[in-house]
Parts: structure tokens; sequence; C-alpha cells
């Protein structure tokens, strides 16, 4: 009855394992085929996003099989089990999006809650769409375990007309059938063949963007989130963070020994210079909050402002996952921010080597197609800002990669939408006009509730050739495949008394992505007047459960739309108790 090298007498699972008074729990055990000898190991969760929604989750069972074996090789008991997943591809565009942002919290939640309720000691987590990727990271570092994580890897492009494609084009497509440029049995077609396998959206969207964040932050081995789902390849990556889930144990290093203020910074980094998902600038300060450090949106903004912008990835380029995989992945483009200067090199790594050190042995370089030599970036500003002015005091985020400079600032007037279907309506009966700008507001976490992102509205203004001739903001979220000057997470949002609240049909709104600006020609004076009329939030039909509460919990969105104090707030950390 002993654990090999490891000392359970400070691990969780002792509470499970060890003494006479245990022999209840070790039954349990017996029962699911754990020898005497896999029962007194340290016991490690496995946690996967796997379900049947989406081809994001599909193959995170198979690759949860080959983790198991690199945690018995390193002589640990590997414990499988599986938490949600809301997908947005499936999730867009309807009611359905509420759920999306919500799923994140249920995620960290229901991790948090297997991992304490049968104490597991360290944790390995695998995740495929957007937001079950923060959800698990943010999970390890409330643990705060040793922890690994590991992508389930990004989906193939699809060949359509002789030209790469992704699920970005099929909804543009929707707007440009819409627009009568599009025959029904050309978007049959496109449908058909563009997502031809498993995994997550292929372009440098929400899942490819917080993959790369995975590895920058150090929660990931060096090139594990590269490989797309389908490769064999992946089932390496997977072995190796099993086995080295069990050394960072044995190191006792864990995930706030990893995931520091400056691994933060690096990972901000990582999105500026892939031109990677505004939606980086609500799960980076979330991460943040678990381990009791304040990152805020502005925080990542002032990153992103001073970050190059010079890896070519859709939306705003060209390429898709599996181009930046067989040019070097992101130890290749990190090696390059190194060469500026741009990383902390000091920063520990789930292979327990520093950032440094694993940038150190990377052999392959910038390719000059897909990754830029950083001293001949795309552009010299991230492909991601912030903006603040008076319609936005605790800011905003825009994603401006593949913009020119001439599209980089628009002013016009407002046209206010209640809610996005209202908008959409307006873009599908092309009852908008060009030089507007589309105000979609009660869209916020506590609003909406959830915090939709809008990616049906922007792809149908894309598909009608419209994207560049006007701008939307909104106090929700916009998909990782939104191009065009789409300013998202404006706060305070509408349901708090945001300035967007006060905003009307008409008023002269400034937006500028070069002097980070977002501003309405309405005087302090006069909203005063406004908010005195204004008669409160809209009152929604999510009267109880899950939206309800989440509604009822969540915080701002500069801070991350969290739901609890953060380590800020706790009285013991998980591990040593």
């Amino acid at each position: 009855m002993n654990s090999g090298p490891f000392d359970k007498s400070k691990l969780p699972s002792r509470h499970v394992t060890e003494g006479p008074e245990r022999a209840p729990h070790r039954s349990y055990l017996y029962a699911m085929g754990l020898s005497d000898t896999e029962i007194h190991q340290p016991l490690v969760g496995v946690a996967t996003c796997w379900n049947e929604a989406a081809p994001c989750n599909i193959s995170l069972n198979r690759q949860a099989q080959s983790v198991k074996q690199g945690v018995k090789v390193a002589l640990g008991t590997p414990r499988e089990f599986t938490t949600i997943t809301v997908t947005d591809g499936i999730a867009m565009g309807h009611e359905g999006m509420r759920s999306s942002l919500v799923s994140r919290e249920a995620i960290a939640d229901t991790v948090e809650l297997t991992m304490r309720g049968h104490c597991y000691d360290a944790l390995v987590g695998l995740a495929g769409c957007d937001k079950s990727l923060p959800g698990m990271m943010m999970a390890m570092v409330r643990l705060n375990v040793p922890s690994v994580f590991l992508y389930g890897g990004s989906i193939l492009p699809g060949r359509f007309e002789g030209h790469d494609v992704t699920v970005q084009d099929v909804f543009e497509a929707v707007g440009e059938h819409q627009a009568g440029n599009m025959t029904t049995e050309r978007l049959e077609q496109l449908e058909a063949v563009a997502c031809p396998s498993a995994g997550a959206c292929g372009g440098q969207f929400t899942a490819n963007t917080m993959a790369s964040v995975s590895e920058a932050i150090g929660l990931a081995l060096f090139n594990s989130a590269g490989a797309p789902a389908p490769y064999e390849s992946r089932d390496s990556y997977a072995e190796a963070s099993g086995e080295a889930v069990m050394n960072l144990l044995k190191l006792n290093i864990r995930a706030r020994d990893i995931v520091t203020r400056e691994a933060l910074e690096n990972a901000a980094r990582i999105v500026a210079c892939t031109g990677g998902s505004t939606n980086a600038g609500l799960h980076l300060p979330a991460i943040a909050h678990e381990a009791g450090i304040e990152f805020t949106l502005q925080d990542v903004c002032d990153i992103f402002r001073e970050t190059p912008y010079f890896v070519d990835l859709k939306p705003g380029g060209q390429f898709v996952a599996k181009d930046l995989f067989e040019a070097g992945g992101i130890p290749v483009v990190m090696k390059e921010l190194d060469k500026k200067g741009l990383l902390h090199r000091d920063c520990m790594t789930a292979s327990g080597r520093t950032i440094g050190e694993e940038v150190d042995a990377v052999t392959g370089d910038a390719d000059g197609k897909v990754i830029y030599p950083i001293e001949a970036p795309i552009s010299e500003t991230g492909g991601v800002v912030g903006l603040k002015g008076n319609l936005a005091p605790t800011g905003a985020i825009v994603k401006i990669a593949g913009m020119t400079p001439e599209q980089l600032s628009f002013t016009g007037p407002a046209r206010v939408f209640e809610c996005e279907e209202d908008a959409f309506a307006a873009v599908q009966n092309r009852t908008y006009k060009e030089g507007e700008v589309l105000v979609i507001r009660n869209e916020g976490p506590a609003g909406g509730p959830g915090m939709r992102e809008m990616l049906a509205t922007t792809a149908a203004l894309s598909g009608q050739g419209m994207g560049k001739k006007v701008a939307l903001i909104t106090d929700g979220r916009f998909s990782g495949a939104t191009r065009g000057f789409c300013v998202g997470h404006v706060g305070p949002e509408a349901a708090h008394g945001g300035p967007i609240a006060l905003v009307k049909d008409g008023d002269i709104i400034t937006l500028n992505a070069e002097t980070g600006e977002i501003s309405v020609n309405v005087s302090d004076e006069e909203m005063e007047k406004r908010r005195a009329d204004w008669k409160g939030p809209r009152e929604t039909i999510y009267a109880s459960g899950a939206l309800w509460k989440y509604a009822q919990q969540v915080g701002e969105t500069h801070l991350g739309a969290v739901t609890h104090p953060g380590a800020k707030g706790e009285k013991h950390i998980y591990a040593d108790l």
C-alpha cells in the first residue's frame, strides 16, 4: 500500500484512499477494476468536454485514452470524466447563443466540483470549442493543482471551387444568398464541404486563439495545440501531456506557479501577433481572476497596442490552423516574439522548463508566408485593439487584422437596435443605410443574458458586400470569425446603465482604432437628462434557471464577466486541504 515515488500524505487523494477508515471508499475503486497499487498511486483527473454536439469535441474521447496511458506510464492512476460544452457554431444566431459564455462558468464549476468530490491530485484537461478552453484553464487555476491543458485540435479546411474554406465562408454565404448573389444550389454545395473533419473552426477564431494562449501561458506543452484533430500525431502529444502532469506533481509545480502576471502578458502577445479573437479580452481577465491577479481588458489592450501583427491567419488573413502548424506552429511565433524581447522568458511551463528554455530549443524559423519575420510584420500594431471613451468608459475591443489604414476610423449616425434579432432582420431586409453605425444593445452578460456573439449579423453584412460600409457596436460579443469595423464588449453594458443604453438614432458616433476612441457627440448634460428618463434594464424572459442565475451573479465585462470573488476572496486552496 504505497504510492511509489509519491508521498500521498499531503495529496488530496489521501482522503479517499489511505487508512482503515477509507475502506468503503476503496471498495468503490476496486469495483471499477483498480488494483491495490493503482488505488494508492496519485489519482489524476482527466477531464474532457467530449460530446456529440459538434466536430470540435468529437475526438476528445479518443485523445483522452492516450492521456491516460501517459499518466499510467508515469505511475499515476487516471480517472476520466466529462463535462459540458456549448458549441458556438451550432448555437450561433439564435437563442442558443445565450448559453455559450455561461457554459464557460459551468465547465469551470463542474470540473472543480468533480475534482473536489473525488479528491483528485492533478488534472489534465482536454477541450475543443471556444468557451471550453478558458473554462478548463480557469478550473486548473482555481484548484491550483498540477495541471496540463490539451487542445483537441482544429478542423481541416474544406475545399470549394478551388480554394480553402471554413465555416466563416458558410456564414458569409448566407448573406450572399440573401443578396441574390449565390444560388441555393451553390450554398448547399458549400455547406456540404466546408467542415470536412473533426476539430474546432480552422481560422484564428476563438478556439484556435485560446489554444495558442494555452501554449503561450504555459499550461500546454509546446506545439501540442497545432496538429489538426484528425492527425494521429495528436495521440503522442496526449500521452506526453499525461506524463508531464505526473512530472509536475513530482516537482510540486502547480497551475498558479505557471499562470502569473508575466505569463498572462505572454498570452496576450500571442493573441495580438496572430490577429486572434476579441474574446481573448474576456477570457484572459477571467483566467487571471482565478489566480487573484488583476488583469483587465485595458491591460490586455495595452499589450495589443504595442505588439506587431505578423501571422497571416483567417479571418483577417489567408491561412488556417493547419497551415500555421505546417509552418512551425506557435513555438516559431514565440521565437519571433522573443527576438524583439517581447516574451517573459522566466515563466514556468507544463514541461517543467521555462518559456525561455522551450523557445531556445525551437529549430524552425518564420516562413515569410504564414509567419512573417517580426522585423517585417504585416502591421506594427496588434491585430486586436482596445477603445475607450464616453460611449465605453470601461472599454471596448475591436479586431483590426486585415483592415487597411483608411478603414481604421469610422464616423456615422447611430442606428439603434434593442437586440440582435432586430439588427439581423434589418440586415436581411436591407433596411439599414451605408455609413451608419449599427448599435446592438441589451446583449451584455447580464442584459442578454449571456453576451451573445453576433456572427450571423456581421457575416450577413459581409456577404452583402456591406462589411466595410457600416460599423457595428454592441455590449455583446463578436465571433472570432467576425471581420469589419465591429466593436464588442462595450462597457458598462446597457443593463448596468452604461452610455450605450442612452444612445438614440441619429447620434453621431466616432470610432478610431488608431487613437483608441469610441465616442458619441452627446454632451454630458444631455446624457444626464437621458439617464433621468431611462426606465432601467430591459426585462427578459429569463426569470429562472441557469441564465437567470448567471445574470444575477455576473460581473463587469472588462473584468472577465466572472461570477465569483476569485482567488482574492478564497480562504483556502483546494490542493492544500
